[in-house]
């Protein structure tokens, strides 16, 4: 089937379609700014932890503290296994194909490069948000126990906050004073 709509107006369209600050952004960084979670946008870190200044990949949410990056995606562009809204177009199948195939690679390059800066990744699909987003409407509760978003958000953050932090840091940093007072 032929595209209905022309060029030009294919290209405005396509335009439109956000690549920062999108609305499961914005649920993101609401819910966790309202867990008490302090963050930067879009890559941004200190050129004290890496040398450009913008983490590979350009993560949608960066927790500096933690040492760990949020991405949000799309189900659509990225290929969100067995999701509904992973729908390949039926016009220029080839063409969509390679995007597709294009995307999953820088997205599992990014990620791979983050790991091994020490970074942790965690991925949050877009349709976990709409689900989300659906739940608080419904009973207008952001905090029950009952929605998967924050049951996530949780499981993965939690670690971060105090237990695994702590573990992760070397013994001589762990102590209050100098072991070498103590050694004989």
């Amino acid at each position: 089937m032929a595209d209905h709509l022309t060029k030009e107006k294919r290209s405005w369209n396509m335009s439109r379609i956000r690549a920062t600050n999108t609305k499961p952004e914005m649920v993101v960084r609401s819910l966790l700014h309202s867990m008490g979670y302090r963050f930067r946008l879009h890559g941004k870190v200190n050129k004290k932890l890496y040398k450009s200044g913008i983490l590979p990949g350009k993560p949608d949410i960066v927790l500096a503290k933690y040492r760990t990056v949020i991405f949000i995606h799309g189900c659509f562009w990225h290929r969100h296994q067995n999701c509904k809204k992973t729908s390949t177009p039926k016009t220029r199948t080839e063409w969509w194909q390679t995007k597709f195939d294009r995307n999953i690679a820088n997205d599992t390059k990014h990620q791979q490069k983050l790991k091994e800066l020490g970074w942790k990744v965690i991925v949050i699909w877009e349709c976990e948000v709409d689900e989300y987003r659906k739940q608080t409407k419904d009973n207008r509760l952001k905090t029950s126990d009952n929605i998967k978003l924050i049951e996530k958000l949780k499981k993965e953050l939690y670690n971060l906050t105090y237990y695994t932090y702590l573990h992760e840091l070397p013994a001589e940093q762990m102590v209050a004073e100098n072991l070498s007072k103590y050694k004989t």
